[in-house]
């Protein structure tokens, strides 16, 4: 991809490696439509997809560059569930309708793993597996939660002990982890270059450097206003997560911003495998830190870090550096070759906002860093809902907008994250020092020790 190009992205290894992508016109003249969709990232290009494909007529406004944001500079797992713990769902909700929930993400999985095939998409390779490890010693929490998922949601889920953990992440930090064979890792701006050409293929159109301006929702013919050309519409779905705020800013107050970081090493060659012999994706917390994953071989992408408030990634990648260190020493100090930033949306309650807000106004955002498959099943359920009057988005209406409370919202969200990021590491911390303890006691002493047949000793 070429540096004007890359610039628009961020900089980051995803641009470096990169299919080539056209860049698409403004918006030049006045048009008529079915559905405008508001944002070409991950969940308008689906919408724009499926709308299309089901017959009717959609345009796709983009301010800057599809998927430019978050939707092509994530970490890439595309992973069952949502950002909610599944176990506050059945709280919340109830079992049944949990178990609901749970179906459309798996189904929202499964869609990314389709149209990867479907639109026969270059450069995405897909990597199976994801392990969520555990940096504490308590295994009681991973046998609940393997054996409720395995047994109640008919989930493909695999509890690991310790030692299985070890053998392919070798690092003392890490004790059991939950396994689920069906989740993967993708390029995810080669992804979401590939859904816009289905989409166009399809029938759609999508317009580049066009600004949404005002909207007016009044009446069966909704308008929306750019700087150069009018768009008349039916419906109109709003997919532009944070960066709705000037056009719609009632409903970027219900959205807390998020900024996360991903960094990528340079080659580490044949070392990196000595520590990590394993191809799929690793979380080693549900929460900000960290996420990581192998590329092109010999790189390791590390992520994490996340905040309301943004910052330098060059900063963080420091940091970076640190926590590998930590996790993997054997790999030493690594060199940072690329590190960039992306900002996502997270409502109070970490789930989606897929719905209609008022009469043919769609809303699609709040994917909270499980933007792969949750964008999917928006597109998806937004799609049916205005070709086929299909309710099915209902199921999500216990999750409604909620206010995030502002400037103050994002400083006590940026006071939790460090809290729990210091529980976190001090938990971890604890975990290994019981553990050498435990070895310590089990270790003969010197005192006790016998020499070999010959009465020699280890030089």
């Amino acid at each position: 991809m070429q540096d004007a190009a890359a610039e628009d992205y961020g900089r980051s290894w995803y641009a470096a490696t990169a299919v080539d992508a056209p860049e698409r016109p403004k918006l030049a003249t006045d048009i008529d439509v079915d559905v405008c969709v508001i944002g070409g990232g991950l969940a308008g290009l689906t919408t724009a997809r499926e709308v299309a494909r089901l017959g009717w007529s959609v345009v796709v406004l983009e301010e800057k560059r599809v998927a430019w944001s978050a939707s092509g500079r994530n970490c890439g797992f595309v992973l069952p569930g949502f950002a909610a713990d599944i176990l506050g769902i059945v709280e919340r909700l109830g079992l049944d309708q949990a178990k609901k929930l749970w179906a459309l993400a798996d189904a929202g999985l499964e869609y990314v793993r389709m149209a990867i095939d479907e639109c026969k998409m270059a450069g995405v390779e897909p990597r199976r597996g994801w392990l969520d490890v555990s940096k504490v010693d308590k295994g009681d929490e991973m046998i609940a939660l393997v054996g409720m998922l395995g047994q109640e949601f008919d989930a493909s889920v695999e509890g690991w002990p310790t030692e299985r953990v070890r053998e392919v992440l070798r690092s003392d930090r890490y004790f059991h982890a939950v396994y689920y064979p069906n989740a993967f890792h993708i390029h995810p701006l080669n992804y979401a270059l590939g859904l816009a050409r289905g989409a166009e293929e399809a029938g759609a159109r999508i317009f580049e450097h066009t600004r949404a301006l005002e909207i007016d929702p009044a009446g069966v013919r909704k308008r929306i206003l750019t700087p150069t050309a009018l768009v008349r519409a039916n419906h109109v779905v709003l997919a532009g997560n944070t960066l709705i705020a000037a056009l719609m800013p009632q409903l970027a107050e219900t959205l807390l911003p998020v900024t996360s970081y991903v960094a990528v090493t340079e080659p580490l060659g044949e070392r990196l495998g000595q520590a990590i012999a394993y191809s799929g994706a690793v979380s080693d917390s549900r929460r900000a830190n960290y996420h990581y994953r192998v590329v092109d071989g010999d790189r390791l992408m590390w992520a994490g870090g996340g905040g309301p408030f943004a910052r330098d990634p060059r900063r963080i990648a420091g940091s970076f550096r640190k926590a590998i260190a930590r996790t993997y020493p054997q790999l030493g100090d690594v060199a940072i070759a690329h590190a960039w930033a992306g900002t996502m949306g997270f409502a109070v309650h970490r789930m989606p906002q897929i719905g209609e807000i008022s009469p043919g106004l769609w809303v699609a955002s709040a994917f909270a860093g499980h933007g792969l498959n949750t964008s999917a099943i928006a597109g998806n359920l937004i799609a049916r809902a205005i070709t086929e009057n299909d309710d099915t988005w209902r199921e999500f209406i216990p999750y409604n907008l909620v206010w995030a409370g502002g400037r103050l919202g994002r400083v006590c969200a940026q006071a939790a994250f460090a809290v729990r990021n210091w529980q976190e590491e001090i938990e971890a911390n604890l975990a290994q020092r019981r553990e050498g303890l435990r070895l310590t006691k089990r270790a003969p002493s010197p005192a006790k020790a016998k020499p070999d047949a010959g009465g020699a000793h280890p030089a």
